[in-house]
């Protein structure tokens, strides 16, 4: 088995909100990946004393470790209890009501000799490659339908955050679980994983350097490093989003790849 994991904040002033882990052998089998990215809220009051940081550290934990041992829990119960816990452990110190409480998007993936489970929620990514070359991208576009201009205010973007008609990651309430992409695919039709926070996603979504495959390909090739490099470049190319709108000019970049 191969795994090759890299993270890279998107400023070398800011820390960085990405998590990822990868956990061998999951109780005597198989293994589980973990990545998360989390969601920088904009200049003002989140509610929160800890920060976005901390909120992944503590959520990525808890999704590792109950993706690892908890064989009789589906990935959508191990998000509701890690979301749960994680809340337990600041509700006492931060408004967790606060629409801007500390969040992340979510990628799990879970395998063994029978098949390989999924879930995705919000905007990273999941690949998965099967023995004939063949890439399929997991995604949950909820956010990507929202239209733009209605996520221009600080405002606007809060009543579409975690709502009806919106989009939702992991924050503070374990039911979102309910409304991530999952599913499960035969162990003999999965060769690789290949999971993307949206600032390693770019080379792809924003900057169309090639496909998935092409991107499964080069990290295959070259190691996740080589893909943030690249969109790196891509992004210092286009420092004010002229020629490639963006959000921000460069993002945290996470990059972790299992070849089963």
């Amino acid at each position: 088995m191969r795994i090759e994991l890299a993270s890279a904040p998107g400023a070398a002033a800011r820390p960085n909100e990405d998590w990822t882990s990868v956990t061998l052998p999951a109780v005597g089998r198989g293994g589980a990946l973990v990545v998360l990215d989390g969601v920088t809220p904009p200049a003002g009051d989140d509610g929160c004393v800890h920060g976005v940081p901390w909120f992944t550290a503590r959520l990525g934990g808890a999704l590792a470790e109950l993706s690892g041992s908890r064989w009789d829990m589906t990935l959508a119960e191990i998000l509701a209890v890690s979301i749960t816990r994680t809340a337990a452990a600041h509700h006492d110190t931060c408004d967790l009501s606060h629409v801007r409480t500390p969040q992340a998007t979510v990628v799990l993936a879970r395998w063994d000799g029978d098949g390989v489970d999924h879930l995705v929620l919000s905007d990273s990514t999941l690949l998965l490659e099967s023995p004939d070359g063949a890439v399929r991208a997991v995604l949950d576009d909820r956010l990507g339908r929202v239209p733009r201009a209605a996520l221009r205010t600080v405002a606007s973007a809060d009543a579409l955050r975690n709502a009806e008609g919106g989009f939702f990651t992991a924050a503070a309430d374990p039911e979102v679980a309910a409304r991530a992409v999952t599913g499960r695919t035969p162990a003999a039709q999965v060769r690789s994983l290949l999971a993307l926070t949206d600032g390693a996603a770019r080379w792809v979504e924003v900057f169309r350097e090639g496909g998935w495959a092409d991107c499964l390909a080069l990290v295959r090739k070259s190691g996740p490093q080589e893909l943030i490099d690249r969109v790196r470049a891509a992004e210092y190319a286009d420092p004010e989003g002229t020629a490639f709108r963006r959000g921000k000019a460069s993002d945290d970049a996470t990059v972790t790849f299992v070849e089963l």
